[in-house]
């Protein structure tokens, strides 16, 4: 693709003052946050399940709460984890702004695999990871249990700054993205994809019982 081509389809759907303001925000206290078109996709792909209740791991300043929430249903609940408290806050203020009542976005500070066992099982339409590369694959087991049949486990960064395709990259999280993406594609309770927006989308939908058949 293009540059030009890729850049038209990242600014597609356009952001407004509010998600530029969170971005500023991330900017500010050294947050790499979602793309636009990374965030357009995680609102599409929210809005098409008609999301009620979405894990999302990696807070940040808000910038994909903010996609996801608006992708939502009006009575959706945002389960957000992140070990940055100083994120978490400055997010609440993300979603302050953007008009979101204080009752759909629940945030969790601490360490993503001490918070989400704790989490119900089978209860989530949605979970966004977005954490650190290295746990990606406790983060799918973590996803299996907490998703609904017919639910979705999103990963973003799965291209990983062009590294994950070139097999002479092997630091520790390239490595670890690339065997995630191996493991989603082989999986046989999954229906993976790979979308090549942002730093790479990966998403795949637990399939329901008897859909493997």
């Amino acid at each position: 693709m293009k540059p030009a081509s890729w850049s038209y389809a990242e600014s597609f759907v356009a952001e407004d003052d509010v998600l530029a303001a969170a971005r500023a925000r991330a900017e500010e206290v050294g947050v790499v946050p979602i793309s636009p078109g990374c965030g357009a996709a995680l609102r599409f792909l929210a809005a098409v399940l008609e999301a009620r209740a979405v894990v999302e791991i990696g807070t940040g300043t808000g910038v994909s709460g903010l996609w996801l929430l608006r992708g939502m249903r009006p009575d959706g609940v945002l389960t957000t984890v992140d070990v940055e408290a100083e994120h978490q806050r400055l997010a609440k203020e993300s979603f302050a702004e953007g008009a979101i009542p204080a009752q759909r976005a629940r945030t969790i500070s601490g360490a993503a695999l001490d918070v989400l066992p704790r989490l119900t099982d089978g209860h989530y339409d949605l979970v966004f990871c977005d954490g650190d590369k290295r746990e990606y694959s406790a983060y799918l087991k973590e996803a299996l249990r907490l998703l609904r049949p017919g639910g979705v486990v999103a990963f973003d960064n799965a291209l990983w700054h062009d590294r994950v395709a070139d097999p002479a990259q092997r630091d520790d999280q390239t490595v670890a993205v690339r065997e995630l993406g191996k493991e989603v594609a082989e999986h046989e309770s999954l229906v993976p994809v790979l979308l090549p927006v942002g730093d790479g989308l990966l998403l795949a939908k637990k399939e329901w019982a008897g859909d493997a058949a």
